[in-house]
């Protein structure tokens, strides 16, 4: 084919500059595609205007395409999984069928194992054995005749499904557009990631965001194969959970925001909602109540957290070191309790985030007993905690998880054997600006371009962090300048799908330019998805 190509365009390109350079486009990309087999993961981007191999992001560990040869996803396309199915095997197929709408069949099938199945099906299988790809990996073998998942855990077929939803055109996301066609070229991927923890932090304690904002963000991230969201459901500004033992938390507390305006809070029944909607996509709600300080909101709403016993009024305004629990007064541990307690019970997953940042107000000795208390609450509540690396400075236990953000102490957990999520100022906080541009954003931590979120490595990044103490990455988006959904989607896209590549794919199987050519596909299918994406 590519000498075909070659004949046709080579009489007119030895006297016409642009054509040659055309001619040597095609023929590099024709290239790519009849040699598929041969092509590794890190080939390098084609020249402009051959176009991409693929644009799947994350990138995987392997992955070998015919873009010659094509599966076709039309109205004779049946999905199926292989018995015995769990309910979230069946989820996942659920899933995907409702991604194919309405060209596939309606109906998801069920078959036994290694039993054959028709032609134009797409099949999912959890299989055991399948070890090498861990817990959240997949292999996807695509043929003219099929499509066939495999998977260890129904989370490795989801992961499975998010990268056959991205060989597929952009038009995938638009199922009433007229005239679309889905097709999938043929080849096989295999693919794990290198981080178990790899997540997004949304501050909805300083602007509210409402539930079905919240659920459009898990949307985005389970694409890109994030597992963790991180809520910061409370701070000086607000507190947006209802605790029913302590109402007026959540009815006063959650009154206002920054600026001013209603504020707002989650009910119990909303926060399950959100929590079994984000389960559905494979990942885990992280609850933070940041404290002892980062707490005004909850003084406004509970005099007995005071010291005085006064509330002290309702802050809207971006400060931070000014307030802080009377860690000392035996009255403010009954209200820790109930919402420990409260929050627990309406959270499956296994963390409790408890802040601990930037206590200006406390003696060393009043904080470092006051972290050590709530580690002990929040183990008996069955959960594992998590704090901002400040908190490394107690005395914590292994299981405790600290959270790196600037200059801390987290070489001390470290020592002692415990894990941490990199989170970076200068690389993960999206709340940073782009670039002096742009409007939205504050600028402490620098500039944040989406290739500066992208070029770092976490098992590098501070001397004393190992890899083997790297437990993910996570970006997190504070909202002081931010107040619509549409602004926290400006902050968080694309740079968010930076972290998603640095906490999935391995650092040797990273490279800007490649990464940068298929996030320009991306953003497209973020525009598709209505997604206000930045710079």
């Amino acid at each position: 084919m590519a000498k075909t190509i070659r004949d046709v365009l080579d009489s007119s390109s030895r006297s016409n500059p642009t054509i040659m350079k055309m001619r040597n486009a095609i023929i590099l990309a024709v290239t790519l595609t009849a040699c598929t087999s041969r092509v590794p993961t890190t080939a390098p981007v084609p020249s402009q205007g051959a176009g991409l191999v693929h644009a799947v992001i994350p990138m995987p560990v392997s992955i070998q395409l015919d873009t010659s040869r094509v599966f076709r996803v039309d109205s004779s396309t049946v999905i199926y999984v292989d018995e015995p199915a769990d309910s979230a095997t069946f989820g996942v197929a659920q899933y995907v069928r409702a991604m194919l709408a309405p060209f596939v069949r309606p109906d998801v099938q069920r078959t036994a194992p290694s039993s054959p199945i028709p032609a134009k099906s797409i099949r999912l299988l959890i299989n055991p054995a399948t070890a090498s790809v861990g817990s959240e990996g997949y292999t996807l073998d695509i043929t003219q005749e099929a499509i066939t998942i495999v998977a260890k855990t129904p989370a490795g077929l989801f992961y499975g499904a998010q990268t056959l939803r991205q060989l597929l055109p952009v038009s995938v996301e638009h199922p009433a557009a007229l005239g679309r066609r889905l097709t999938v070229p043929t080849g096989h991927i295999t693919d794990t990631p290198r981080f178990a923890w790899r997540g997004m932090m949304l501050d909805v304690s300083r602007h509210f965001l409402p539930p079905r904002d919240v659920r459009k963000f898990i949307d985005v991230l389970s694409l890109y194969k994030m597992n963790r969201l991180h809520l910061h459901l409370a701070d000086d500004q607000g507190w947006r959970i209802e605790i029913k033992s302590r109402p007026n938390l959540a009815r006063i507390g959650g009154s206002t925001q920054v600026g001013g305006g209603p504020g707002g809070f989650y009910t119990q029944d909303e926060y399950r909602d959100i929590v079994q909607y984000a389960a559905s996509r494979f990942i885990t709600i992280v609850p933070e109540i940041d404290m002892p300080a980062h707490i005004n909101a909850a003084l406004a709403s509970l005099p007995e957290l005071n010291c005085n016993r006064v509330s002290p009024p309702l802050y809207t305004g971006i400060a931070v070191g000014f307030s802080a629990l009377c860690v000392d007064s035996a009255a403010i541990y009954p209200v820790i309790d109930d919402v420990v307690r409260e929050i627990s019970g309406i959270t499956p997953g296994a963390y409790y985030h408890i802040g601990g940042d930037e206590v200006q107000k406390l003696t060393r000795a009043q904080y470092i007993a006051f972290i050590e208390r709530m580690q002990t609450i929040v183990s008996a509540n069955g959960k594992q905690m998590i704090g901002w690396a400040d908190i490394a400075t107690a005395r914590l236990s292994p299981n405790t998880i600290v959270q790196h953000w600037s200059t801390d102490s987290v070489q001390l957990q470290v020592a002692r054997g415990g894990k941490v999520i990199m989170s970076p100022g200068p690389k993960a906080y999206l709340d940073m600006k782009y670039d002096s541009t742009t409007i939205l954003g504050l600028k402490w931590a620098g500039y944040i371009s989406p290739q500066k979120a992208y070029d770092w490595d976490p098992a590098a990044y501070s001397p004393s962090i190992p890899e083997s103490a790297v437990l993910g990455v996570e970006a997190p988006l504070w909202s002081e300048t931010v107040i619509r959904a549409e602004d926290f989607e400006f902050l968080a896209f694309p740079r968010a799908i930076s972290i998603a590549e640095v906490g999935w794919t391995r650092q040797d199987l990273r490279k800007w330019n490649n990464f940068g050519a298929r996030l320009d596909i991306g953003r497209k299918r973020l525009t598709a998805l209505g997604i206000n994406a930045g710079n």
